[in-house]
């Protein structure tokens, strides 16, 4: 016979049993992450975390520190140097320091706009420095013995002011050369000019620029200059930037052993033993005449101190050596038995 509770079979479901199926389903399409250690075992604890690959960062937060106060000095000193060469106060100030795709770069540069491409020798790859032309036309001006007057032409550079310009676009390069001569002597050269970016094909398009914009104040001009050098290309200093300060934070513990100077040889210094036998009142040390003798323990003899300068150093036992009087020492009085001992001298005192 048939269960009466049983329900019927039936072609059709429910929604408490679509809900159920569905939930099923989607637990057993979820992905679990797993990870493997270095045992072989599988990690259960997985961390994930989210990775940008249209633009990958290849500098911590730790590496573009270190490289911005780097650069913070390349500014304080290209600041002095352009001041002194242009006789003339120049400015400047750290705008922007990051890493981008070298299409990004490019497509920020403006237009018009002055281009100078540089390789540093002996590094592979070839860097970018933009100067404003309105800038770079000031710059030319005072060059020529103007006042540095802001120049409002928004014009391509000819070829006359572009070589005006080139002494002051070496001095930008070898100033930031010299900023990395703690990991490497590097040498700049400038190979070309140009007055677009759109068009450039110095690195691959995902190439990662560490990208520097600078503000620039020279009279009543203020524009920037940016310079972008491939990660590439600074990547072995970088590293070698890495290693030099582990090193440096690295803790060793090495022993110093004191060495015998000369000079040591014919410095005299009081030394005497003494004992810490008994306590006398004041009428039996008056009471004391020529011939009494003072008893004391046998003991004594191996609990000798020995004083230095008048400072306890070390404990031994005294004896005869011929005919003369010896102590042969045992031990070293530790540091804490020293200020103890110095205390009973002064009490005592």
């Amino acid at each position: 016979m048939a269960d009466p509770t049983q329900k019927p079979a039936t072609d059709f479901l429910d929604q408490s049993e679509i809900d159920k199926l569905l939930s099923q389903t989607a637990e057993a399409a979820a992905p679990k992450p797993m990870l493997v250690g270095t045992d072989g075992a599988l990690a259960t604890d997985a961390k994930i975390e989210a990775y940008d690959f249209r633009n990958p960062a290849f500098l911590s937060e730790a590496e573009l520190r270190r490289l911005r106060l780097l650069h913070e000095d390349f500014i304080r000193y290209l600041s002095a140097r352009l001041s002194l060469y242009l006789r003339m106060e120049f400015g400047l100030k750290m705008a922007k320091l990051t890493t981008v795709s070298y299409t990004k770069f490019t497509e920020s540069l403006p237009s018009p706009t002055h281009l100078t491409l540089f390789k540093v020798d002996p590094l592979a790859g070839v860097g970018i420095l933009d100067l404003n032309p309105r800038l770079a036309l000031t710059i030319a001006d005072r060059l020529l013995g103007g006042r540095g007057h802001s120049v409002k032409a928004e014009r391509y550079l000819t070829e006359i002011e572009i070589a005006l310009i080139e002494d002051v676009i070496v001095i930008v390069l070898e100033e930031w050369c010299a900023q990395w001569k703690a990991e490497q002597e590097l040498h700049p050269l400038t190979i070309g000019h140009e007055n677009n970016g759109r068009f450039l094909q110095t690195s691959p398009k995902d190439a990662i620029i560490l990208a520097m914009t600078l503000e620039c104040s020279f009279g009543d001009c203020s524009e920037q200059i940016q310079i972008g050098v491939p990660y590439y290309t600074i990547e072995p200093m970088v590293k070698a930037m890495q290693a030099r300060r582990q090193k440096d934070n690295a803790v060793t513990t090495t022993v110093k052993h004191a060495e015998w100077q000369k000079s040591y040889d014919r410095i005299t210094m009081p030394v005497r033993a003494e004992w810490q036998a008994f306590e006398l009142s004041l009428r039996e040390i008056t009471s004391l005449r020529v011939g009494d003798v003072i008893e004391m323990p046998p003991s004594l003899c191996s609990d000798t101190r020995v004083l230095l300068n008048g400072t306890p150093k070390f404990v031994g036992t005294i004896g005869l050596d011929t005919d003369r009087v010896a102590v042969q020492l045992t031990r070293k009085l530790p540091t804490e038995d020293l200020a103890h001992a110095k205390s009973d001298g002064r009490k005592n005192s």
